[in-house]
């Protein structure tokens, strides 16, 4: 059970979320769990959940929300966590294991990392608390003044995080990141003049040295007109700390590349943050716009940020980040730069492009997009021009003005964002075709896309960079689910844990669902889901919460198959070791060796097997299992369609890991 507070207030339990009731009730809660493990007077609560004078039944109404809370945590299992709500004359005690409180796992995480002293170790420890985050604190609690104090102080704990993961970045030389990350935390912050200071001597570091002075600039003109004062002491020795250095060497060191911007061209830092007064008035437009051109806003006057959250407790992928930032910084094609994701179902795709968004989301100021192309999902995959509309929509463009044909709409929204600074994730893709109308115009915008297949025909006519992704070894394995269950846990049996990374193929998803086993039964040791998985019949069943799961993943790819290459696939599943070269598939198969040699092509780019070396293809043993239990009720659905493609089944396989 989980409970949260670093974000909409609610509860998790191994059957989902439990239903909290009315914002009393649920501030009621917050409460508590804001003071876990001591009593609260019932006048505090009272105090705190009438912001006016409270009425004269105010006792009864929260020993009525006490009372309910009770059944609630009952019933969702809370004697198995060791939790009890109880009731000390007039006042009421929670008490539990604070692990279970985000925030409690939040402070934890801070307090154990590092920044000056072992960044290398604070980075990810920092990501992960500040990925317990879902939304500003304690969403759902009354308006009161005890509780927006509350709320202020967690979000000044995040801030703080923010700020220390931004100091080890740049204590790694990785500037460009902890850039990116303060010029998120600034926008929505931009009195907090210790942030704009880290943020102006990171942007200088990486020789971004007039947008770290009109930084200051525009702190000092708010700081004047809203409160009043002059900028204090931390801003004003930034400030000062950067023109004694332009003074002494013209700021020649500044400019040098910072570590992790090795694709940008010499002596230009990658994903340069050009704000709007950098460039010239053009006489009879605004300031740093063409004549006439309004810069790219959504309906509320703001850039339009679609990003879905960031991926909760994403560990590693560091090469493959970095991978991510080199091609995204490659300006040579004078083109926008285009990244492919690519990896087999559940190998968290979604998750690593959207971490490397929410990264870099700073050095894209004019907005980030996001769109699920649907092409491994339910039904039919999303059409360019419905995604061409939601875009165009979002960036401020009235509905009546977008084009109902999908190539006017594609060359409206390229022209648009021509010279703008803008981000474009492109998730869950099947084909090339799918993908060119929705790549943006101009060298300053960016884009990332997901895909099950390799998009060959990107990278042949787009210049698209391909970034593959593999499943986790087992040190990796070992570390996410430590992340999901606690390290205690995965410590008391490293060799089950190796198991499990094994037995789950070294894919995210299916370790992510044994983690979700392991939660809802807390008694169990890691040892015991190894030996159920180890019963290749209960396997892909257990490695499945609710909707996601790696089977489900598996047959939104088979789905997409061709009847013949999913009797190939079923043939190649009896392979007794999953390692076969061309001939031997032919002969399970049953095809001619051409025929066969074309589908292990299809089905290699498709991540459904892997060419390890020249004609030596494997299969993974979740695939086999798949392919046994499932594969052959498609492919006999294939013959019966006489060679069209079925349809898919299902949700949304992944939950958007990939």
């Amino acid at each position: 059970m989980e409970f949260s507070l670093l974000g909409p207030i609610s509860v998790t339990s191994g059957s989902g979320e439990l239903s909290l009731g009315p914002a009393k009730r649920r501030s009621v809660l917050a409460l508590l769990l804001l003071q876990p493990n001591t009593t609260v007077p019932l006048e505090q609560l009272i105090d705190s959940l009438w912001e006016d004078e409270p009425p004269e039944h105010a006792r009864t109404v929260v020993q009525g929300h006490v009372s309910r809370l009770r059944a609630t945590l009952a019933a969702g299992g809370a004697e198995a966590y060791g939790i009890e709500l109880a009731t000390h004359g007039s006042a009421y005690l929670l008490r539990l294991p604070e692990e279970l409180i985000d925030a409690h796992r939040f402070g934890e995480l801070v307090a154990l990392a590092r920044p000056e002293a072992a960044p290398g170790d604070a980075v990810p420890l920092l990501r992960e608390a500040l990925g317990l985050w879902r939304g500003p604190a304690l969403t759902g609690t009354v308006t009161s003044p005890p509780f927006a104090a509350a709320a202020h102080a967690l979000e000044e704990r995040r801030l703080s995080a923010v700020e220390a993961l931004a100091r080890a970045y740049g204590a790694l030389g990785e500037q460009e990141q902890a850039a990116a990350l303060l010029y998120s935390a600034a926008v929505n912050h931009p009195l907090r003049e210790g942030l704009i200071a880290a943020l102006m001597r990171a942007l200088f570091r990486t020789g971004r040295q007039s947008d770290a002075l009109e930084w200051y600039h525009r702190t000092r003109r708010l700081l004047s007109e809203e409160l009043g004062v002059d900028p204090g002491e931390r801003l004003r020795a930034a400030y000062e700390e950067i023109l004694r250095a332009e003074a002494t060497d013209g700021g020649r060191k500044a400019a040098e590349p910072a570590r992790g911007g090795q694709g940008a061209a010499a002596g230009e830092p990658a994903f340069h943050v050009k704000h709007r007064s950098d460039a010239p008035s053009t006489e009879g437009g605004r300031p740093g716009t063409a004549a006439g051109a309004e810069p790219v806003r959504g309906k509320t006057g703001t850039a339009p940020r679609l990003l879905p959250r960031p991926p909760a407790r994403f560990l590693g992928r560091e090469g493959q980040l970095s991978a991510l930032t080199e091609a995204l910084a490659d300006r040579t094609t004078g083109e926008s730069p285009l990244a492919v994701v690519a990896g087999p179902a559940g190998v968290g795709k979604t998750a690593c492009a959207v971490q490397w968004a929410h990264l870099h989301a700073g050095a894209f100021p004019d907005g980030q997009l996001f769109a699920d192309l649907r092409g491994f999902g339910e039904g039919d995959e999303a059409a360019p021009a419905e995604i061409l509309r939601d875009f165009l929509q979002a960036l401020g463009m009235p509905p009546e003005r977008v084009p109902t044909s999908a190539q006017a709409a594609s060359a409206l929204f390229r022209s648009l964002v021509a010279d703008r600074r803008l981000l474009v994730v492109l998730d869950n893709a099947r084909s090339s075709a799918q993908v060119r109308p929705l790549l943006p115009g101009g060298p300053h915008c960016a884009t990332v896309v997901t895909s099950r297949s390799r998009l060959d025909g990107l990278v042949a006519t787009d210049c698209a960079r391909p970034v593959g992704l593999q499943a986790l070894g087992h040190e990796e394995g070992a570390a996410l689910l430590g992340a999901m269950l606690g390290s205690e846990r995965v410590a008391e049996d490293p060799a089950a844990a190796r198991e499990l990374v094994d037995l789950c193929d070294g894919l995210p998803l299916a370790l992510r669902a044994a983690a979700a086993q392991l939660t809802a039964r807390p008694r169990w040791r890691l040892a015991r889901l190894a030996s159920a998985l180890r019963d290749e019949r209960r396997r892909l069943t257990l490695l499945s919460a609710e909707d996601t799961g790696i089977a489900a993943a598996l047959r939104m790819s088979v789905a997409r198959l061709s009847a013949d290459d999913a009797r190939l696939l079923r043939a190649l599943a009896n392979s007794p070791d999953g390692h076969l070269n061309a001939s031997a598939a032919a002969a399970l198969a049953g095809y001619d060796q051409e025929r066969t040699q074309d589908a292990l092509e299809r089905l290699a780019d498709m991540h459904l097997v892997d060419e390890e070396a020249t004609d030596v293809y494997t299969i993974s043993t979740l695939t086999q299992l798949f392919a046994r239990d499932e594969g052959g009720d498609g492919a006999r659905r294939g013959e019966r369609d006489d060679g069209t493609e079925p349809g898919g089944r299902g949700g949304r396989p992944d939950g958007g890991a990939g």
